[in-house]
C-alpha cells in the first residue's frame, strides 16, 4: 500500500542528495513538490498522470529496492534514473540513456510579449504538440508541476515550455518543444528565458535535464547561457518475477 509523503507524515528528507540538484526529484517531492508524492518505504514518486518521474534515496538498500517494485508497471517495468550502480539480481535493465544535467549560469532572461500562459483548457493542445515533437514526458496533469508559456501563430500552439521538477531553491525547465511547421523561428528560446524570468522573480535558479545524445538542444541551451552540472544517467528495468508476483497480489 503506498501513500502520499504528507499522509505519511512530511518533514524534511535526511537522505537527500547534499545539494538539492544531486537527487532533484527527491529533493522536491520531499519539499515543494510533496503535495503530490506518493510512497512506498522511502521510495517516492509522482501520481502517474503528472510525471513518470521516481525518486530514490541516495543510499540505497535492499528493503528501498523491494519497495521501488511497488511502483512497477503491469508489465513489471519501472524507471531507476539517476542510478550508476548495478541493478541487484534478479533485475533486468531494460533502457540506460546517459544524460545531462544544466544550470542556468548567464540567460538573458525576458518576458516575451508574445508568449501566452497556458492552462488546463490547452492541455490537449499540448498533449498533441508533445506526441509530435517528443521533446521528453508529459502527461495530463504535468501542467499542475508549475508554469508552462506558449507562442500562438494563427491560433495554432507553436511552441511551448514550462516547469516541472522543484526542489528547494532551483525550477526545471521541461516539455521545450517546437512545432515542426515553426521551426527555425527562434520560438523555443524565447520561451526558455521567460520562463527563466519567472523563475528568477522567484529568487531561484533554473536548471534541466537533456540526452546526452541530444547535441542539438544542448547547443542551444549552452548559447542561451546554461552550463553543464553534471551527467547523469535515464533507466528502466524490469523487477524480479517474484517481486512482480508479491506486487500483484498487494493490489
Amino acid at each position: 500500500m503506498t501513500q502520499t509523503y504528507e499522509e505519511h507524515g512530511g518533514g524534511a528528507a535526511p537522505d537527500a542528495g547534499a545539494h538539492p540538484l544531486d537527487n532533484p526529484a527527491y529533493a522536491a517531492l520531499t519539499g515543494p513538490h510533496a503535495r503530490f508524492a506518493e510512497r512506498s518505504g522511502r521510495v517516492l514518486r509522482y501520481p502517474a498522470d503528472v510525471s513518470p518521474w521516481l525518486a530514490l534515496p541516495d543510499d540505497l538498500t535492499a528493503q528501498d529496492w523491494t519497495d521501488l517494485a511497488v511502483f512497477a508497471d503491469a508489465d513489471g517495468t519501472v524507471p531507476v534514473p539517476g542510478v550508476s550502480e548495478d541493478l541487484p539480481e534478479g533485475w533486468e535493465s531494460l533502457f540506460d540513456m546517459p544524460g545531462v544535467q544544466l544550470v542556468d549560469e548567464s540567460v538573458d532572461a525576458a518576458h516575451d510579449p508574445e508568449a501566452v500562459l497556458l492552462t488546463a483548457a490547452d492541455v490537449p493542445e499540448m498533449l498533441d504538440l508533445v506526441a509530435r515533437t517528443q521533446p521528453g514526458p508529459f502527461e495530463a496533469r504535468t501542467i499542475e508541476l508549475g508554469t508552462y508559456l506558449g507562442i500562438r501563430r494563427d491560433g495554432v500552439l507553436a511552441a511551448m515550455a514550462g516547469e516541472r521538477l522543484h526542489p528547494p531553491g532551483f525550477t526545471e525547465i521541461s516539455a521545450v518543444c517546437t512545432d515542426p511547421a515553426f521551426r527555425g523561428q527562434g520560438l523555443a528560446g524565447r520561451l526558455v528565458r521567460a520562463v527563466v524570468a519567472g523563475v528568477r522573480e522567484r529568487g531561484e535558479t533554473a536548471f534541466l535535464h537533456a540526452s546526452a545524445g541530444n547535441t542539438n538542444a544542448i547547443r542551444l541551451y549552452e548559447t542561451l547561457g546554461f552550463r553543464l552540472r553534471r551527467t547523469t544517467r535515464f533507466r528502466t528495468a524490469r523487477v524480479p518475477a517474484a517481486a512482480q508476483s508479491s506486487r500483484d497480489a498487494s493490489l
